[in-house]
């Protein structure tokens, strides 16, 4: 079968997160499903609803090394909560010795080069691993997330991975996604209550102000446009490309 993508996009404009989540499960086989989560609010959501679409979903996050404590103590939380297992990936060491003997444990403060270096070892890297053998890769992006977000698809190809990236909370503002962890007593990261509306490695997250943009507690350091780590962009673009011609799955 055919994917449409284009056709997809449109139809999933007017479908419940859960609804595209059901599609996903009965187009491809559970095994070929994977979702990413650094436990985040929008990842704890897509727990929640991936382990009520089906009992083991495949789930995994990639350990920077720098993490806070809290979102080791929100992954426990959430293996405690639904009964799962969460696959880590992790950084190669040859490639983290290699980057911080010749720049420091904290060269991403220097310079942007060097930032997107070390989220290129720490994330880019693993990412590849664990999506090696997948065919849907399910993400909790946001178009309301910021700027580089704001013509986010539900569904599209990657590339470089060779795989369907699929967003099912792509509309959803903030206060869907709290709403949401309220109604169904979903597990948090508790950094959320203390000003982070996103949370990713410690020396490279603070909390933000009311009127700041969400994103902007994210490499503070640096210009607005360089607010994203690599993970989510091909060819230094959010959206990826379109898929080839008759790709059957």
């Amino acid at each position: 079968m055919d994917i449409d993508i284009k056709a997809l996009n449109e139809q999933f404009e007017d479908q419940s997160a859960t609804s595209i989540i059901q599609w996903v499960y009965e187009t491809f086989d559970r095994s070929e499903v994977k979702l990413s989560t650094s436990f985040g609010a929008e990842g704890m959501v897509l727990i929640h609803m991936l382990k009520e679409a089906v009992d083991q979903p495949r789930i995994f996050t990639i350990d920077t090394g720098r993490n806070f404590q809290e979102t080791y103590d929100v992954w426990q939380e959430a293996i405690n909560r639904y009964k799962i297992e969460i696959e880590a990936f992790y950084p190669d060491p040859q490639d983290l010795a290699e980057l911080q003997n010749r720049a420091g444990p904290n060269l991403f403060y220097e310079s942007v080069e060097n930032r997107k270096q070390c989220c290129h070892v720490r994330k880019v890297k693993p990412l590849k691993k664990a999506l090696a053998d997948a065919k849907v890769w399910i993400s909790g992006l946001r178009r309301q997330q910021g700027e580089m977000r704001r013509e986010l698809d539900f569904v599209s190809w990657v590339e470089q991975h060779q795989v369907y990236k699929i967003c099912p909370l792509a509309n959803w503002f903030e206060s869907n996604v709290w709403e949401f962890i309220r109604q169904n007593g979903v597990p948090y990261n508790k950094l959320h209550d203390q000003g982070f509306p996103t949370v990713g490695c410690a020396p490279c997250t603070r909390p933000v102000r009311p009127a700041e943009d969400i994103r902007s507690g994210r490499w503070w350091w640096e210009k607005d446009e360089a607010k994203e780590c690599g993970i989510h962009l091909e060819d230094g673009k959010l959206k990826p490309k379109k898929p080839p011609i008759n790709y059957n799955i």
